[in-house]
C-alpha cells in the first residue's frame, strides 16, 4: 500500500515567488521537492500496513506460544521415562 501524499508545485512555488525567490528558481525547487516526494514515499508504510504487521505477529507469537508448549510437554514426557 502507498501512502497518499499531495503536494501542490503551483502553490509552493508561488510561496518561494512572494518570499522574494526568482520565478524560475522557485519552480525548479518545487519540482525536485516533489520528484523528492514522489521517489522516496513509495515505501512508505500506512497505518493500514502497521496494523496488518501487528496482526501478524500476534499469530506467529500465537503459534509460537503453542509450539513451545508442545516441546515441553515432549520434554517433560522424555523425564518421565528415564
Amino acid at each position: 500500500m502507498m501512502a497518499a501524499i499531495t503536494f501542490d508545485i503551483l502553490k509552493y512555488a508561488n510561496r518561494l515567488k512572494a518570499a522574494g525567490a526568482e520565478s524560475r528558481i522557485a519552480e525548479a525547487e518545487a519540482e525536485a521537492l516533489a520528484e523528492v516526494f514522489k521517489l522516496n514515499l513509495i515505501e512508505v508504510a500506512t497505518r493500514e500496513d502497521l496494523k496488518h504487521m501487528e496482526e501478524r505477529l500476534l499469530q506467529l507469537e500465537q503459534r509460537m506460544i503453542i509450539k513451545l508448549g508442545g516441546l515441553m510437554v515432549v520434554a517433560i514426557g522424555g523425564l518421565k521415562i528415564l
